[in-house]
């Protein structure tokens, strides 16, 4: 079975302090949809149209827990407290099984 992923990108932040918040919740509701954080606005080299803002990975054991997880509750919730605080590219992918 074929891993999932969440893929962002983040071109910009206006309200860092809602971004906290958001990652205060996103971050227990990842884990209870069995997501794993891969990586978290470490370093980027960027080519091409890419950004080099923040970037965030994280793996799921399958794409369908990897869209249960975005549509849980609590992940929802997430959501409220990020809205409008960033420019956000969000993406669910399928990984090569």
């Amino acid at each position: 079975m074929a891993k999932g992923y969440w893929v962002s990108a983040y071109p910009a932040v206006s309200d860092p302090e809602r971004l906290t918040a958001y990652a205060e919740l996103a971050g227990p509701a990842v884990r209870a949809g069995g997501g794993r954080l891969l990586s978290l606005d470490g370093r980027v080299v960027a080519h091409e149209a890419g950004i080099t803002q923040r970037v965030v990975l994280i793996e799921f054991d399958s794409f369908e827990l990897a869209v249960a997880a975005y549509e849980s509750e609590a992940y929802q919730e997430a959501l409220v407290a990020l809205s409008g605080s960033v420019e956000r590219d969000f993406r669910i992918i399928e990984g090569i099984d």
